[in-house]
């Protein structure tokens, strides 16, 4: 046992004698200075093109590596002057001397006499285990020369055996992996872990977004325990989701490799880090290594008054189905964003009345505290008269990419105070709905603003007062989709009537399946199958469209099926349309659907073969890598031949998102009076009625009313002019994107993409009783511009790509009906405009002093029109109705 412990002893002692003098990080020798070449290279282009024709710079460097001092009692800590030398700025790309914006130039004049020699004070690195654990400057260096040092002081970070880390660089503190091979060690760098202050926000909507991809890795060879070379790369890539082609990529390289060793100064001798430092200059302090933020300032750049008066001619409302009118709007966000409070009032107040309507979108879409505060000030809720700007002041925040709680503080505040219009005190609640979930969907259901207005809106449909409007809390509901609000709508869609009921029931319809649950759908099966009372068409069929759409059982998909032939005839009609379209479009419910389907007694000639006009009917708009689009359309009428409903959605979707793009449903009620037909089950009692409502990219708009009671429809009858009632018209931001980050080489790099829509909804309603006909338009002018920045910020240069593109297009639905005879004759039509579709990329780099140099591409098409197919029975119906109107133009009384 005493030998052993013996030889334990003297094994161990040996170990200790052969790892003295040896480092875990890199070691260098005493007495020798190191010399190396050292290039930071940039480039940016489109995502998947070659670096060949990038834009971008080279900046290349001697750097002189010297050991100053090292721990007597500790090998691995030491001290390490780094010089830069010989600097050089150039194109990362050879470019004829006419395109070279270096050219004639020397570094000192790229870079100022000033930076250039902070660039080449030496500066200290203390190193420990491989690590940097100080990094020693000048106090009152500029950041940008500091950051410049920090991406190569980074570099000379690693640890000499494989495994993972937590390790903080120029990046921040980042999940790093170590792997190593005999003379080579790979580092990755995870960059989504980095923790370092970050700018910007993201669309709510993730179709709307852009999806990012950032890599980092770094290869060191090593040569007898010392740094033989470095190569690292760093890759930004940014693609629009609804267009991945459309994207961009930033690339940063560094290379440093050893070009000779020679004799060098001696160490200092000292005990401890900070006696060596104050020894060496007592100018150095210790400065973090994590980059500061430093962004250079735009000596050049217009005013907002100036860039107001060079873009308001695109901006007249006659104007904005144009893509320019969208490009003008983006543009003006983006210098709002930089405006003081005073430099946008000094806009608004001065402005004739009708740009201020877009001037407000603009403004409110901007989304600072300085913007907040400006439009505020401008616009009084208590005057009746400027009731459209607070309108579109409302819809802006409703459609806000990134709202703030004190945007919705703001709100309800507003709401508790004197309001004068009673559509804008709507119109403020829907909007309020739709703030609180995207807070919501951002994690901040708990924020006390968002406490608030819950409370308020649960409230008011909790204890209504008898002079509550219930609906504009319900249609709130429809944007907040609160779960703990299920209960409420499900009480307001089984006891109340007519708008409220339909209200309450379209709501739930909004929601997820994963909410609907067994209480859901049993009142959406007593709702549908009247087990308590009577209720409307409209109703009803929305109870079987939520139970179809949640998972269905079988049971309940064959209670159904067994209605039909039961129903009133056009529902029975609509009802048929709605299974046929389930199972030609794949939907969820459709293998319950078929299952119950092979049972003879729902599926059977007699059940299958009821006439009626109403139908629904689903397809693709596209069908793409990236998203698909689907339109569906539905129309529902009377027993009498009137239109009762019609109901045309657009939804976009991906593998991980859906976004509800559009709906726009007319519904008239209570008709039959004025063509003495008998109304249906349920609707005895409904008073004359017509409006539309609209969502538009996921949020429900304040519906629209045509005409209230027997007596306004004769009045608007008699005075029709057939002009179609506005929906919504405006600007709308719909792609915000803003980042900026840290490149390992030392620059700050950020990229910005900004969707703007130009967009003017419109529909009308125009009933004929001399031709027993009607006719429904809803019209869809449409403009949008996406246009998306990727730029490099090295102070002394700027380099970057844009890429635009930009559509302007229409949609078109009619709906015709013919009462004439029985059955009515009706027909759909759901057309597209030929739309001009233009995509262009600029590339730039551009100097202080104003040297640009600027390389452009661009592709113009056309998308062709077209017309929309549904069923087969919807085009013989339009072939008769289109004949008997030609038949009839000629005719004499």
């Amino acid at each position: 046992m005493i030998v052993l412990t013996v030889l334990f002893l003297c094994i161990i002692s040996t170990y200790s004698a052969s790892v003295k003098g040896h480092t875990t990080g890199p070691s260098l020798s005493n007495d020798r200075l190191y010399k190396f070449a050292y290039t930071a290279e940039v480039y940016v282009d489109r995502a998947k093109a070659s670096l060949q024709k990038s834009a971008g710079y080279r900046f290349s460097a001697g750097v002189d590596v010297n050991i100053l001092w090292r721990n007597p009692e500790n090998d691995d800590d030491q001290l390490i002057k780094v010089m830069i030398r010989n600097v050089q700025v150039e194109n990362v790309n050879e470019r004829p001397s006419d395109k070279n914006i270096f050219k004639g130039k020397s570094t000192e004049k790229i870079i100022g006499k000033e930076y250039l020699e902070a660039l080449q004070r030496p500066m200290v690195l203390e190193l420990a285990r491989g690590k940097v654990q100080n990094f020693y400057s000048y106090e009152n260096e500029p950041g940008f020369t500091q950051n410049l040092k920090r991406g190569l002081a980074s570099l000379f970070q690693l640890q000499m055996h494989s495994g993972s880390v937590r390790e903080v660089d120029i990046s921040g503190q980042c999940n790093v992996t170590y792997q190593v091979r005999q003379n080579q060690v790979t580092k990755i760098k995870a960059l989504d872990s980095c923790e370092i202050e970050k700018t910007g926000f993201t669309s709510h909507n993730q179709i709307l977004d852009v999806s990012t991809k950032a890599t980092s890795a770094t290869i060191y060879v090593l040569e007898d325990s010392f740094i033989k070379s470095i190569k690292a790369e760093e890759n930004y890539v940014f693609l629009l989701n609804s267009r991945r082609k459309t994207g961009a990529k930033i690339v940063s390289k560094q290379r440093l490799e050893l070009q000779s060793a020679e004799a060098g100064p001696g160490l200092i001798a000292g005990k401890h880090v900070a006696g060596v430092i104050k020894t060496l200059d007592s100018s150095y302090v210790s400065v973090p290594l994590v980059a500061e933020t430093v962004k250079s300032e735009c000596k050049k750049c217009p005013s907002l008054s100036e860039h107001w008066k060079s873009i308001k001619e695109h901006m007249h409302p006659e104007k904005l189905s144009k893509a320019e009118a969208a490009r003008s709007f983006l543009s003006f966000i983006q210098n709002t964003r930089k405006a003081t409070k005073e430099e946008i009032l000094q806009i608004i107040k001065t402005e004739n009345k009708e740009l201020l309507p877009q001037i407000v979108d603009a403004i409110t879409s901007a989304q600072t505290p300085a913007s907040l505060e400006a439009i505020l000030e401008f616009l009084d809720f208590k005057d009746a008269s400027t009731s459209i700007l607070q309108e579109r002041f409302l819809y802006a925040c409703g459609f806000a990419s990134h709202p703030s709680e004190m945007l919705l503080r703001t709100l309800t505040s507003k709401l508790k105070g004197d309001i004068a219009n009673e559509e804008i005190r709507e119109t403020l609640v829907i909007v309020m709905g739709a703030l609180i979930r995207k807070l919501c969907d951002r994690e901040g259901c708990k924020l006390p603003a968002v406490v608030e207005a819950k409370k308020l809106i649960l409230g008011r449909l909790e204890k209504p007062k008898k002079d509550d409007n219930v609906r504009m809390y319900l249609l709130a509901l429809k944007n907040a989709l609160l779960p703990e609000a299920i209960p409420l709508l499900l009480k307001y869609a089984e006891s109340e009537e007519g708008h409220i009921s339909n209200a309450a029931v379209t709501t739930l319809q909004r929601y997820d399946p994963s909410f609907l649950t067994n209480e859901v759908r049993k009142t959406m099966n007593r709702i549908y199958h009247q087990n308590r009372k009577v209720h409307e068409k409209t109703v009803r069929t929305t109870a079987a469209a939520i139970i179809l759409n949640s998972n269905p059982s079988y049971m309940e998909v064959k209670n159904i099926l067994l209605s039909i032939g039961e129903l009133p005839l056009e529902m029975n009609k609509y009802m048929l349309s709605i299974i046929q379209d389930i199972l030609q479009l794949e939907k969820p419910s459709s293998k319950t659907v078929r299952k119950v389907l092979k049972d003879m007694r729902t599926h059977n000639y007699e059940r299958f073969s009821k006439p009626g006009s109403s139908s629904a009917y689903s397809g693709y708009i596209t069908r793409g890598p990236d998203i698909s689009s689907t339109y569906s359309l539905d129309i529902l009428y009377s027993g009498s031949g009137i239109l009762r409903r019609s109901n045309l959605n657009i939804h976009a979707f991906d593998r991980n998102a859906q976004l509800h793009a559009g709906q726009v449903v007319i519904e008239a009620q209570g008709l039959e009076t004025i063509i003495a037909a008998t109304p249906d089950e349920g609707e005895e009692n409904l008073d004359s009625f017509a409006g539309m409502s609209a969502i538009l990219f996921d949020i429900q708009l304040r519906p629209v009313t045509f005409f209230q009671g027997y007596g306004d429809l004769m009045s608007k009858m008699l005075s029709a002019t057939g002009d179609p009632i506005s929906v919504v018209k405006g600007l709308i931001l719909l792609t915000d994107y803003s980042q900026e980050f840290q490149l390992q080489s030392g620059p700050r790099a950020s990229a910005d993409f900004q969707g703007g829509l130009a967009i003017d909804i419109s529909g009308g309603m125009e009933f004929s009783l001399w031709y027993r006909e009607s006719k429904t338009n809803v019209k869809n002018r449409i403009a949008m511009f996406v246009a998306g920045n990727v730029e490099v910020d090295s102070f002394f240069l700027k380099t970057g790509m844009e890429t635009t593109l930009e559509i302007e297009t229409a949609l078109d639905f009619i709906s015709t009906v013919q009462f004439s005879q029985y059955p009515f004759l009706v027909c759909m039509q759901m057309d597209r405009v030929g739309s001009p579709f233009r995509h262009s990329v600029t590339k730039y780099e551009s100097l202080p002093s104003g040297r640009r140099y600027t390389a452009r591409r661009g592709k113009a098409e056309t998308l062709e029109g077209c017309e929309y197919p549904l069923h087969q029975e919807n085009s013989n119906m339009c072939r008769k109705v289109f004949s008997t109107a030609s038949d009839s133009s000629g005719s004499w009384f």
